[in-house]
């Protein structure tokens, strides 16, 4: 048996050291296409702080981690997926056969439509390449404009921030981190941000980039321009697909896989941000960029791949942001359910929030910012379903009771399984 893996991040990494462990006789392929040992995306931001060194990016540290354990790891770029024939076509020439294929080949950055995006001293933070770029640039009192404040943008703001640069941050919607923040805690990051000396411009657009004088012209559509030294873009993802092409595997916004995480063959599995799996809260199919669901994805797509038949439950959407000292978190269905209800602790002056969101008696989405001490439990009754009785009308007097409901609520079923 022959396992085949494209892709060395998190979710590829990780399926491969499973493998060899469920099976020690099998042959086993990491491919990755850049010329790094497999690292983390999530760790360049530490990197860029100085933080941690290109080898704490390292996913293994050990130079040999990957041989000692019989795993061939392989720098090639695929070009091509021949699903019918069990065969890859490299980039230069070369191909490979497999008997089964797990594609890991998560998500690249999506270029937006910016007249002189490609210019000199403009970057992506994706790679540990743009990470060295960037750190070559960056500096105290550096003009960095930083486009877009997603969930990757604001990972980047802390490390340019930390730099002592004079940062403005540009984002096109009307509040930061909008897929994971209601308008609320969106626009309290955004006060916070600008209390520590960072610009932020939401509901705003940038029109163009120019060379200007050494430097460069970032026009915005409010027809301001701001001088930059470097730009950075973080205006989104998208899965990495093209490679699959004519393979007659079935794509959406990614691979479209079941709940033992195989693809529409049999021999074909899909991981991490290019896999479009089981949502934990809605029941239907979704691509979740995150590491926590790469490394979920790699151990069970591994399971499968030997013939243990593992289901996948779904993956909780679930992110948990520190910007600038700001702890902010949102959980599965953050922005409710039609007919659901909802209870809310607001407080503004000193950068709180709690929303909690029900469908019925059932905690099924939740927002947090500036409160740490409630991640754990937010995520376990989402993900558990627990029914919280009289507890749901309690957290909507007072939500910051979130605690104590838990334990009412799981102690009342350990109760009345006792009874049964």
């Amino acid at each position: 048996m022959r396992h085949v893996i494209i892709g060395a991040g998190p979710a590829g990494v990780v399926a491969a050291e499973t493998l060899r462990r469920l099976d020690r006789d099998a042959g086993v392929l990491l491919i990755g296409d850049e010329p790094e040992p497999p690292y983390s995306r999530m760790a360049l931001p530490y990197y860029l702080m100085g933080q941690i060194g290109e080898p704490g990016t390292h996913l293994r540290k050990g130079a040999d981690h990957y041989a000692r354990l019989g795993i061939e790891l392989r720098r090639a770029r695929v070009a091509r997926v021949h699903a019918g024939a069990h065969r890859l076509d490299l980039e230069g020439g070369g191909t490979v056969d497999y008997d089964r294929l797990l594609i890991a080949t998560g998500s690249r950055p999506v270029k937006p439509p910016v007249p002189g995006i490609d210019s000199p001293g403009v970057y992506n933070c994706w790679t540990l390449a743009d990470g060295r770029a960037i750190a070559a640039r960056m500096r105290a009192g550096s003009r960095v404009v930083l486009m877009g404040a997603g969930f990757i943008g604001c990972i980047i703001l802390e490390a340019l921030a930390a730099s002592g640069a004079d940062l403005t941050v540009v984002e096109m919607l009307d509040r930061m981190v909008p897929r994971m923040m209601n308008d609320k805690a969106g626009t309290l990051i955004k006060q916070w941000c600008q209390s520590k000396g960072v610009a932020v411009h939401t509901a705003t657009k940038v029109t163009a980039i120019a060379p200007a004088a050494g430097a460069l012209a970032v026009t915005l559509d409010s027809g301001a321009v701001l001088e930059a030294d470097l730009v950075v873009s973080a205006t989104g993802v998208k899965p990495n697909l093209e490679l699959l092409a004519g393979s007659g595997i079935e794509t959406d916004q990614g691979v479209l896989i079941d709940r033992h995480l195989r693809s529409s063959d049999a021999d074909v599995f899909a991981a991490g941000d290019v896999a479009q799996g089981r949502d934990f809260s809605t029941g239907e199919r979704s691509v979740q960029a995150i590491q926590p669901t790469a490394v979920e994805h790699g151990q069970i797509a591994a399971r499968n791949m030997v013939g243990q038949e593992v289901e996948h439950r779904g993956s909780v959407n679930m992110n948990v942001l520190d910007t600038l000292g700001l702890v902010s978190s949102s959980f599965g269905l953050w922005m409710g359910v039609d007919g659901g209800e909802q209870a809310e602790l607001y407080s503004p002056d000193r950068y709180r929030y709690l929303n909690l969101q029900f469908d019925g008696d059932v905690l099924v989405g939740a927002t947090s910012l500036g409160l740490t001490q409630h991640v754990g439990v937010l995520r376990g009754l989402i993900q558990t379903r627990t029914r919280l009785g009289p507890w749901r009308h309690r957290l909507q007097a007072d939500p910051s009771r979130i605690m104590e409901a838990y334990l009412g609520a799981t102690q009342a079923i350990g109760f009345n399984a006792r009874l049964m």
